[in-house]
């Protein structure tokens, strides 16, 4: 018997056992019960979670084009789409968090819907970790923002340690941090002489002192010329670069930092980052991480 015979008449011999009991067969939590999906553990569900698992993974679309069948079905399959068996996984999460209908539902489309990627072109910028790495994380941000100073180490850590990631940064001043730009000009500045990371630490690290004095420090403490320094932070190619980042923002609808983008979709900042990028590396590896 298939895979797909056996899910078949798994639901239709739930529905047999709900008839006898007197329950609804027209009720999908009553009807769609224990399914359980390889590589994903459901094992200390309760009864009521074991049914809402089974309703949305039975429900919510595969998110591959071209794979017109339910999530569930997909795993169970193996079909090709190895985005499945990630989102089997975050909807498992999501129901054992308690989330509701409305919470899971803006995890499948925020995460895994192909509606919601985003095209982000990277050339040129600031980038470290393998251009072969199957994720890529981009980051919009300010070297004067608090909360992009809160999350640097975070995000350093994860591109750090893991191979599979590629982090990307983009610049975003902003005109209520007035030494947002003159610290994202010392950054690109540093880039021109092969040092961008150097002086990203620098600055996330030692903010808020950011003043002219404190960028030259920062220069001279990763070895850099301090008049080519000074040259590129005026020069028409550093303009250009911020100016087609502002641009690109704008088209992406970014609204303030940091903004965090996984793989081309929005980081809303409610999960782990962590769980985000294993999702999406299981996606393209077929494996968990």
């Amino acid at each position: 018997m298939s895979k797909r015979a056996a899910f078949v008449v798994g639901v239709a011999l739930a529905a047999l056992v709900a008839a006898c009991r007197g329950e609804s067969a027209d009720d999908p939590s009553q009807v769609q019960r224990d399914v359980a999906l390889p590589g994903v553990d459901t094992r200390d569900f309760t009864p009521r979670e074991k049914r809402e698992f089974t309703k949305y993974v039975s429900e919510f679309g595969a998110p591959c084009p071209g794979v017109a069948v339910p999530v569930g079905e997909c795993v169970l399959e193996k079909r090709a789409c190895p985005t499945c068996l990630p989102v089997a996984i975050a909807i498992a999460k999501a129901v054992r968090e308690g989330m509701s209908r409305e919470q899971v539902e803006g995890i499948y489309k925020q995460r895994f819907d192909l509606a919601s990627m985003k095209t982000i072109p990277v050339d040129g910028s600031p980038a470290r970790g393998p251009e072969s790495a199957p994720v890529t994380i981009v980051e919009f941000a300010d070297f004067e923002c608090p909360f992009c100073q809160r999350v640097a180490p975070e995000l350093d850590h994860l591109s750090a340690s893991n191979e599979n990631v590629r982090f990307v940064y983009k610049f975003m001043p902003l005109s209520m941090h007035p030494r947002g730009e003159p610290s994202a000009r010392a950054a690109i500045a540093a880039q021109a002489q092969g040092k961008f990371w150097e002086m990203h630490h620098q600055l996330f690290t030692n903010a808020p002192r950011l003043e002219d004095s404190d960028l030259d420090g920062y220069a001279k403490a990763i070895g850099l010329d301090l008049e080519r320094f000074h040259a590129d932070m005026q020069s028409a190619a550093t303009k250009t670069r911020l100016e087609a980042d502002r641009q690109l923002a704008d088209r992406l609808e970014v609204k303030g930092t940091p903004t965090i983008f996984i793989d081309g979709r929005l980081y809303d900042g409610k999960g782990d980052i962590q769980d985000w990028v294993d999702s999406e590396i299981t996606a393209r590896s077929g494996k968990s991480p």
